[in-house]
């Protein structure tokens, strides 16, 4: 009989050459080529160009720091790239057990990814379910919670299907192999997670904005050609000139800057119990508008806990526990049996010892103890409430029990008594508590704009119940309303939650995705911020770009957090530089073509580039407040608001330049002149776009101010000793930067409407 159920070694090889191994496929990738992939991206492009236009101008050592740069955000991309790569690795981890199967009319033991469709395997407690497979005799609690999201675990026998890499609590079965590797529910699994991906908005943004400077620098560069050949100006003449302009309208600084900005914030978050595994998720934090949360193990604590006793008649809770706790057993390491016991104890309720335990039979749904009082026989039972109470013939619970299981709770009914008739106790409701911080948690990503939606495999009523305690909003759905905007998603499987995630974008959607186990590594991967809770298993821990190493969910509010003020920075960061590109590009093409002059050196274009472009990187550590709403990036509106503002400054520094005509400077004194208004211009520039409200809002940061007096200095003391550029007094350094300080001023009142639109923050601490 048994031998009918195996199959023959020949007949496994045989399979296993058309099936394939039981384990996910492994794709070899040439580490080199990994590499070198980091090198063709927009943001490597940027680099890529200036590095080529600083030698073609024979600027080495501004060639060298370009290329330092080039190659820091290669290996930063080449890392990060192989800890994803970790999430298939860790599901390939998981399929290296051994499995008991019958084969040629004899137990053997072979490693699970030898198992093929038709095997006739054995599993008993503690085991990892080596594949999918139809359970033939035997009766097992099997724990599915890492699989499918189900907080309770599962009876199974007869017939029934158990999934690979669940685990058996209770129990001991056969049955025969189904389904094996990619194609195994697990498998599937897998496969979600190698697929997923989100494409990163920081990359997008930045491209984004070179698109923008690069069209405006071909326009000037055409205007410059023009003018050139209607005055026959000399191409070897005007050809540094438009490369020395294109130089000053890429912004170098910007990738370091991101980099630098999102690096920092790391290191902050790891000091909060957050670690960051990719960089931009901190970006994306920023935007994030949705937030998909599991709900076992990361809303609930993913144990039973005794909810609530109701005692029968004139039982007392102490009686009514200590009965269902003899009729429970340690040994069974059943998680009813275990919650019970514990509660028991804990209560200090007296446990008659028993002459005999029955332990839980699926076929009978109950468990049952004997034991005597004063000599006389005696038994307990424990169970579905309905057997027990038809058992101990009772009547009128059902309401009760009807009240419990609407909370979401696992009801039992309790009896016991002489054995002939033993007497209905009452109920005991369990369920999987709420964790004690997560209302907290919820409440603080809420008041940042974050819609929460609770995504579980658990059915609805259950899922109710968690909702209202947690304060959650919204539809409750099952899994037939996967697509409909829903507070809370019932039922649902793995592929269900990387759907549902994947919806939310094409919604035009930033989404977060918290989550523990297995079944949710692939959503946690396709989410633009996938973040593994402290109890996450390595599966899900590999596949999130931020992982919670404290209990509970008060880090994802923190990434939230810091995520805000990131942008913040990195706004005014790229406010900056996009308005001091159209300054400069502006004033030297309309320089040359209407005074016929070359209104600043090429040589003191590339000093400005580093006495401005590489200060404001301190802007990375800059104080500024987060806002109350998602941020989003608007191109459109950054451009415009950055035109005006670069307007006003032009119109700034043509009247240094007019000014230093009439006092009647030399062309080489004059350069100089325009050279240190530029420079002071960028620095109040900075002070006036930190701040969306009047400057005078906040104090910028140490490092900001320190990095702002020390550029004012070294610039000062060049033009006053004449490095790189012609002498220039003191005294009128000190009158030109009084002028850009109350030019500034005046500006300040210009710029508070146009650019409080750009966030919602209009103060900052």
């Amino acid at each position: 009989m048994m031998a009918a159920k195996g199959l023959s070694e020949a007949l496994a090889q045989q399979r296993l050459q058309e099936y394939g191994p039981n384990a996910i496929s492994e794709i070899k990738r040439n580490v080199w080529l990994l590499f070198l992939k980091k090198f063709w991206a927009p943001v490597p492009w940027m680099l890529e160009v200036t590095l080529v236009l600083e030698l073609v101008l024979g600027k080495w050592a501004e060639a060298i720091i370009i290329g330092l740069l080039l190659l820091f955000n290669a290996v930063l991309g080449f890392r990060q790239e192989h800890k994803a790569q970790g999430a298939l690795d860790a599901l390939r981890r998981r399929l290296h057990i051994v499995a008991r199967v019958f084969r040629d009319g004899q137990w053997r033991s072979i490693p699970a990814r030898d198992l093929v469709p038709g095997d006739f395997v054995h599993i008993r407690v503690g085991d990892i379910v080596p594949a999918d497979m139809v359970l033939e005799d035997g009766q097992v609690l099997v724990d599915q919670s890492a699989l499918t999201g189900e907080s309770m675990p599962v009876e199974r026998g007869g017939a029934s299907t158990v999934y690979s890499a669940s685990i058996i609590r209770r129990g001991e079965a056969s049955g025969t192999i189904t389904v094996t590797g990619a194609q195994s529910y697990f498998g599937k699994t897998a496969e979600l997670v190698r697929a997923a991906g989100s494409k990163s908005h920081l990359e997008e943004l930045v491209l984004s904005i070179v698109r923008q400077l690069v069209i405006m620098d071909g326009f000037l560069v055409a205007a410059i050609l023009i003018y050139a050949s209607t005055t026959h100006m000399a191409l070897g003449e005007i050809l540094p000139f438009a490369l020395i302009l294109f130089v000053a309208s890429v912004p170098v600084a910007l990738p370091a800057t991101f980099t630098l900005a999102t690096a920092m914030a790391s290191l902050g978050l790891a000091q909060r119990g957050v670690l960051v595994t990719r960089l931009a998720a901190i970006e994306e934090a920023a935007a994030m508008s949705d937030l998909c949360s599991d709900k076992t193990g990361t809303l609930t604590q993913n144990k039973l806990s005794l909810i609530a006793t109701r005692p029968w008649g004139d039982t007392t809770d102490a009686e009514l526990l200590a009965m269902a706790a003899v009729a429970s057993d340690d040994a069974t390491q059943d998680p009813i049996d275990l919650t019970l016991l514990a509660a028991a104890r804990a209560r200090e309720a007296v446990i008659p010892a028993r002459a005999r335990f029955t332990p839980f039979d699926p076929a009978t749904k109950r468990s049952e103890a004997a034991f005597e009082v004063e000599g006389a026989p005696w038994r307990a039972m424990k169970g579905a409430p309905q057997i027990i109470a038809a058992l101990a013939r009772a009547s009128g619970w059902e309401q009760a029990a009807q009240e419990l299981a609407s909370q979401g709770a696992r009801v039992l009914g309790v009896a016991a008594g002489p054995s002939e008739a033993p007497r209905f106790l009452g109920l005991l409701a369990l369920a999987d508590p709420i964790r004690a911080d997560a209302p907290q948690a919820l409440r603080a990503l809420q008041n940042f704009g974050v819609r929460v939606r609770m995504v579980t495999g658990d059915n609805v009523a259950t899922a109710r119940t968690v909702a209202g305690t947690l304060g959650l909003t919204g539809r409750i759905c099952d899994r037939a309303e996967m697509l409909e905007d829903c507070g809370v998603y019932a039922g649902v499987f793995p592929e269900d939650k990387f759907h549902l995630v994947q919806a939310l974008q094409q919604q035009h959607k930033i989404v977060g995705m918290t989550g523990d186990g297995v079944n949710d590594a692939p959503a946690l991967k396709q989410a633009e911020v996938g973040i593994a809770v402290e109890s996450a298993t390595d599966v899900a821990k590999a596949a999130a770009s931020l992982v919670l190493t404290n209990p509970g969910l008060t880090g994802v509010a923190d990434a939230v957090e810091t995520g805000r003020r990131v942008y913040q920075r990195l706004l005014t960061y790229t406010l900056n530089k996009i308005v001091k590109t159209f300054q400069v590009a502006l004033f030297l093409s309309i320089g040359l073509i209407v005074f016929n002059r070359f209104v600043i050196t090429p040589l003191l274009v590339l000093l400005l580039v580093f006495a401005n472009d590489f200060i404001t990187m301190s802007l990375a550590s800059d104080r500024v407040r987060p806002s109350q709403k998602p941020d989003r990036w608007d191109v459109r509106a950054l451009i415009f608001s950055s035109f005006v503002v670069a307007m006003a400054w032009t119109v700034y520094i043509f009247g240094v330049y007019l000014t230093g005509r009439a006092m009647g400077f030399a062309p080489a004194p004059l350069q100089t002149w325009d050279f240190l208004g530029l420079v002071f211009s960028g620095l109040g520039n900075v002070l006036l776009v930190r701040e969306r409200g009047h400057m005078w809002g906040s104090r910028p940061g140490t490092f900001l101010l320190s990095a702002i007096v020390a550029d004012i200095i070294i610039v000062s003391m060049l033009a006053r000793v004449g490095i790189f550029m012609a002498r220039m007094p003191l005294s009128m350094t000190s009158w030109l930067l009084l002028a850009t300080m109350a030019y500034t001023l005046l500006l300040d009142q210009v710029k508070v409407p146009l650019l409080r639109h750009l966030t919602k923050a209009d103060a900052r601490s």
